[in-house]
C-alpha cells in the first residue's frame, strides 16, 4: 500500500486559481464545460481531503461565488502569485 502524498497547501490557506477553473458536472446548476473561476481568482481552502484512486491531496476551496474541489496545480498560494502577477514580463527578445 502507498501512503497518501502529503498535501502541499493547508487548510485556511489563501490561494488562487492558476488555471480558468471550468465545471466539470460537480456544480449542477451551471452548464457543463461553464467559466466557473477565472485564473487569478482568490480562494480559501476550507478542506483537505485524498483521491484514493490518483494518490493525491483534493482541496476545497471557498472561491466565493462557489466551493469548488481542486489538484494542487491547479492552485498557487496568494502571496506567491502576487509576486508572480507583480513581476515584470520578459522583454520579447529574451524569449527568441
Amino acid at each position: 500500500m502507498i501512503d497518501p502524498r502529503e498535501p502541499k497547501y493547508a487548510w485556511g490557506q489563501s490561494v488562487v486559481a492558476a488555471v480558468d477553473l471550468y465545471n466539470d458536472g460537480s456544480v449542477p446548476e451551471v452548464p457543463e464545460d461553464h467559466l466557473l473561476i477565472v485564473a487569478g481568482g482568490p480562494g480559501e481552502i476550507v478542506q483537505i481531503g485524498h483521491h484514493a484512486e490518483a494518490n493525491l491531496p483534493l482541496y476545497m476551496v471557498d472561491f466565493g461565488l462557489c466551493v469548488l474541489g481542486c489538484l494542487e496545480e491547479e492552485l498557487l498560494p496568494a502571496a506567491e502569485a502576487g509576486r508572480l502577477l507583480a513581476a515584470p514580463a520578459a522583454a520579447p527578445e529574451a524569449l527568441a
